[in-house]
């Protein structure tokens, strides 16, 4: 009776022991999998975005939204840095010829206008911090997308590009 014992307890310890080290070896994939899975999740942008189509391939803007007067008003005023790949969508009702300024807005930026066709028509690169001088391009837009000084020209963006707003109005 105790040989029968010893052998059913070895069986037993012999067939536990490959299944702990089992865990113990996928423990450090699954450990790498949602790690990555986090990553993934903390560097999709959460927020609307634009993708603009260049001749050097496509360029996404994480987006802040001004979709009324208030917002629209205020802008980038006050803000020390904007980072590339970052910027403030205007959206208007209606398709015109708009004008902005650069009062009380701390940091050069690009003024990118886009027509109703998705389609920029105008690029105003480097506007001058704190001006009050009118900014337009002279054509019709329905929205205007602010981003860093000088973004544009790096990024390749350029007047007749395509723009998918995606999920803005």
């Amino acid at each position: 009776m105790v040989r029968t014992i010893a052998k059913a307890t070895a069986f037993t310890t012999n067939m536990v022991n490959p299944l702990k080290q089992w865990d113990l070896h996928l423990q450090p994939r699954a450990s790498v999998a949602a790690l990555l899975l986090v990553l993934i999740a903390a560097c999709t942008p959460s927020g609307p975005v634009a993708t603009i189509t260049t001749a050097h391939g496509p360029v996404s803007i994480t987006l802040e939204v001004a979709a009324d007067d208030a917002t629209r008003t205020r802008g980038l005023m006050y803000r020390d840095r904007l980072a590339d790949g970052h910027g403030m969508l205007f959206v208007f009702d209606e398709e015109t010829d708009h004008s902005f300024w650069m009062k009380n807005t701390l940091v050069s930026l690009d003024l990118i206008f886009i027509g109703t066709d998705h389609r920029i028509v105008g690029v105003h690169p480097n506007a001058t911090p704190l001006s009050l001088a009118p900014i337009s391009v002279g054509r019709p837009s329905r929205w205007v997308l602010e981003v860093a000084g000088g973004y544009a020209a790096r990024a390749g963006i350029a007047p007749g590009d395509p723009v998918d707003l995606g999920r803005v109005p």
